[in-house]
Formats: C-alpha cells, sequence, structure tokens
C-alpha cells in the first residue's frame, strides 16, 4: 500500500491543535480540504485519531500514542528537505511575535529591538502583553518567544534561563527608611504594597519575615509593578520589586532603592518556545539575540544606590526556582 507522506504533516498539525480548522490555517489550507485530509488519515491508521467531544475534539489513545513519533518524523524530514542552516539576514522579512511580561519588555525590549533592525532591517517584532488567562496555550501558534519568571509546564514547549533578577526595595525619597541603617525590624514595621494581579495581599516576603518571626503590615495590593510605584511614589509605603524589570520606571519615577534586609531567592527569567520552532534559522537567530539581551541587562544591574552603613544588612541572594520567588508578578 503507497501512503503519501504528506499525511505526517497533516496528522502532526492535527494532533497539536486538536482541531480541523485549526490545523487546516496552520497548514494554510480550506477547512474542508483537512476535513477530508483527517479521514484519509483514519482510513490509513484504521483509528478515528479525533473523536469529538462536546465542542472540542479530543486524540484517541492510538493518536496519543503517535504524537512525539509523528511530530519527530516530521522534525526529520524538514531538516532533510532544508539542509541549510545560514539565512541572509539583511534580506530576511518578518514578523515576529513575542509575548512578554511587560515590565520585562519595557527593561530589555529597546535593546533587543536595536539588535535586530541592526542585524535584520527588514524584520518587525509584536510585543504583547502576557495573557490575561491561565488558559493560554502556546501550541497554537500566536507566538514565537515568550519570556517571563514562570517556567512552562507543557512538554511541547522548549525553554531556557536567560538570566536571573533579584527583589529590592522601593520607597520615595522622602520615606524614613531611605537613607540610614535598615534593619529587618524597620523593615517589617512599614507599611507595604504589593503586587499582584489577583489582589493578594500575601506574597513569599511574608514568609521570609515569618522565618525571622516577624510579620508585616500589608495595605494595599497593585496589580503591576508600575502601579504599585506610583502608590510608593505618593505615600509612605515601601514595595519588593524586581531590580531589572523595574529599572526603568524606578529611574523615571527617582525613587529611592535599597537592598531588602533579609535574603530572597533570585528570580529565573526563561525563554520559551515551541518545539516547531527549534530547526527554524530564523528563529534560532531571534532565540540568540534575546538570550544575549536578557543575559547582558542581568550583568548590568549592580547593587542599588545606599548609605554606606547599610552594608552590613546587605545579605546574599539565594538562586531558587520561581515557584520560591513568587514570580515577577505574584498571582
Amino acid at each position: 500500500m503507497q501512503l503519501d507522506l504528506n499525511l505526517l504533516t497533516a496528522l502532526d498539525a492535527l494532533l497539536e491543535e486538536g482541531s480541523v480548522t485549526d490545523a487546516a490555517a496552520r497548514l494554510h489550507v480550506s477547512a474542508p480540504a483537512m476535513s477530508r485530509t483527517l479521514g484519509r488519515i483514519r482510513r490509513a491508521t484504521g483509528d478515528q485519531i479525533l473523536v469529538r467531544t462536546g465542542r472540542t475534539m479530543t486524540p484517541t489513545p492510538h493518536a496519543l500514542a503517535l504524537r512525539a513519533t509523528v511530530h519527530e518524523l516530521v522534525q526529520q524530514a524538514q531538516a532533510v528537505l532544508s539542509p541549510h542552516t545560514q539565512i541572509e539576514l539583511a534580506a530576511l522579512e518578518r514578523t515576529f511575535i513575542l509575548r512578554w511580561h511587560d515590565a520585562l519588555a519595557a527593561a530589555v525590549g529597546p535593546a533587543l529591538l536595536h539588535s535586530l533592525r541592526a542585524e535584520a532591517p527588514g524584520v518587525r517584532v509584536r510585543f504583547l502583553a502576557e495573557a490575561s488567562t491561565d488558559t493560554h496555550d502556546p501550541r497554537r501558534g500566536d507566538t514565537d518567544l515568550e519570556a517571563g519568571s514562570g517556567e512552562p509546564s507543557s512538554p511541547e514547549i522548549r525553554h531556557e534561563i536567560a538570566g536571573h533578577d533579584r527583589l529590592v526595595l522601593a520607597l520615595r525619597p522622602a520615606h524614613p527608611l531611605c537613607h540610614g541603617p535598615l534593619t529587618i525590624e524597620d523593615y517589617a514595621a512599614a507599611d507595604h504594597i504589593t503586587v499582584s494581579r489577583r489582589g493578594r495581599l500575601r506574597d513569599p516576603v511574608d514568609d521570609a519575615l515569618e522565618a525571622r518571626d516577624l510579620s508585616r503590615r500589608v495595605v494595599a495590593a497593585a496589580p503591576t509593578i508600575a502601579t504599585a510605584l506610583q502608590f510608593v511614589r505618593r505615600q509612605d509605603l515601601v514595595v519588593a520589586v524586581p531590580q531589572l524589570v523595574s529599572r526603568p520606571l524606578l529611574d523615571d519615577l527617582g525613587l529611592c532603592v535599597r537592598p531588602l534586609p533579609l535574603t530572597m531567592p533570585a528570580i529565573p527569567i526563561h525563554l520559551a518556545w515551541h518545539q516547531r520552532y527549534d530547526n527554524d534559522p530564523a528563529h534560532a537567530w531571534l532565540r540568540g539575540l534575546a538570550r544575549t539581551a536578557l543575559s547582558q541587562a542581568c550583568e548590568s544591574t549592580g547593587d542599588p544606590a545606599r548609605d554606606p552603613a547599610d552594608a552590613a544588612t546587605d545579605e546574599a541572594t539565594d538562586e531558587a526556582t520561581d515557584e520560591a520567588a513568587g514570580g515577577l508578578i505574584a498571582e
């Protein structure tokens, strides 16, 4: 029996998208054509592959068992048929979609865009905000590269740590704690604001304080770093924010920045992309420039401004997971 190897590409798209319509859009064919292709795949495999459950399509156990093998075969075929790994950057015309934490895009995005345009003037970049819900699925193909503190959970998503950020204390210059020695007791006694898109009044700082038999009073929660810093700018409040991603706002607002008088884990910055881009030369180039921009930004982040008397209270920062750190923005 002679098989059409193009069915592998269609099967790979169907299993990743879980939808005839979305698979058709991905392969630039009509939905009826993809539906007919699914029929051919069913006849070839002797399995339904995708079955309707309500409004969605669910892969069969046989389809789930095939998924990894099918994807690997498609990747190998693409490598064979596209053996070149060099791209002409000067002639490259492509639009990349980057879904980055907004503060991270503000802090590192300008340097990345400068590097991209210097090497490939025809490239355009769309920076998108992080998804407003937890149901965003990068497998849908609407994102080329993600960056943030969260580690992807799907095995289909590749990721690497491009650097680490750390929490610092931000307060207005007129705040009593802006100058002079800062003890952990002074810090705990201040009025605090948290950063949480879900309005949570507690974050990992509270756990660190409780380990020292201390507690703090959180008077408000702000949904973003930018909002929290506006509160801090106008009132005697303190907030713990990631130094790297907050640096543009801290500089623009003229806020006082001090080391936290307690040890907090470092915050990993993850780059993530779908495995379909592994062998894409242009995407590999994009990842390389993003990796460089992020690592250089992390390396350039020095100690926050402080009085000499503060040296005794500046404790070393431990590297740890994002779960321990609470993320760039707490949920």
